[in-house]
């Protein structure tokens, strides 16, 4: 009998991520709400307290700005290649984050107003960051790569207004743009930020990449060099927590570069249980912290 056949199951119990705070203004594909609890585990452990965190990938940033929200950093860095996703994040942190909310308090959001507004291209950054929200809260599971349709049936059938929430969207945009002197925006390519920063033994990196299996489907820019990742990573002088997909390719690198490795429970978008791979340099952590024997091995073990 193989080794992975006598495994056993992913650490700890599926979170449940109505319990996690939402920080967020998007409903972001592979979105990590769902290890937000993992994360406080993470910078609570570390001695010193790390002063920054960076998402070199962020996306919907929901682990940087739990983080900062919850004082567990007193600093962010947030990094994203994609300039629709970027223009929403550059006009919160520069001064226009009313304008933004006028905008959704204003928009009367029926199919045929969102298929005008789809349609046209934006004319300026604010603009650009307002078609992103609609197109990222309107479109099936917020996913905002080339090709994806307008969802159907929505939330309790209520088509693709089901998403909108007003409310609840000014008020995450109005709590971020209360801490932008915490947090400063990149648009550039994760991989080269953390070349260029691994020497800071202050910064920390949540390192989610566009996973080897699923991000051409979910992410505009979703090809990158995976080894490359491992091997800046290894160069980091502070500390990294990566996530994964559970893929054979990706323990490998893991192994070759001398990382640890613990696969997760979570839910997928369709509530399927699911595991994806925690990788970090120790993750001792995780194994103190789970009432379950964890299926964690060093990357020598596997």
């Amino acid at each position: 009998m193989s080794r992975a056949s006598k495994r056993r199951g992913p650490i700890g119990r599926v979170v449940n991520v109505a319990s996690v705070p939402h920080r967020s203004p998007f409903r972001y594909p592979g979105g990590k709400t769902w290890l937000v609890p993992r994360i406080r585990q993470w910078l609570t452990y570390r001695t010193p307290r790390p002063s920054t965190l960076a998402e070199p990938f962020a996306g919907g940033a929901i682990v940087g700005l739990s983080a900062l929200f919850e004082g567990l950093v007193d600093t962010l860095t947030l990094v994203e290649r994609d300039e629709n996703v970027s223009s929403v994040w550059q006009v919160i942190l520069n001064g226009e984050a009313e304008q933004l909310i006028e905008r959704i308090k204003s928009f009367e959001i029926t199919e045929s107003a969102v298929r005008q507004l789809l349609s046209v291209g934006p004319t300026n950054l604010l603009d650009r960051a307002f078609v992103t929200l609609v197109r990222n809260r309107v479109q099936r599971g917020g996913i905002m790569a080339p090709g994806a349709s307008l969802m159907k049936e929505g939330e309790k059938g209520r088509g693709i207004a089901s998403r909108w929430y007003v409310q609840t969207l000014c008020k995450r945009i109005a709590a971020i743009a209360e801490r932008k002197a915490r947090i400063t925006f990149i648009q550039g390519d994760g991989i080269q930020f953390i070349r260029n920063n691994a020497h800071r033994p202050d910064l920390f990196f949540f390192i989610d990449p566009p996973y080897t299996l699923a991000g051409r489907r979910l992410y505009l820019y979703s090809e990158i060099d995976h080894e490359e990742l491992f091997c800046v990573a290894a160069q980091v002088k502070g500390d990294f927590l990566m996530t994964y997909d559970n893929a054979g390719p990706v323990r490998q690198l893991a192994h070759r570069f001398g990382f640890d490795i613990c696969e997760v429970a979570m839910k997928s978008t369709h509530h399927a249980v699911m595991s994806e791979l925690l990788i970090g340099r120790d993750l001792t952590w995780v194994r103190r912290m789970s009432r379950q024997r964890p299926r964690c091995w060093p990357s020598h073990e596997l």
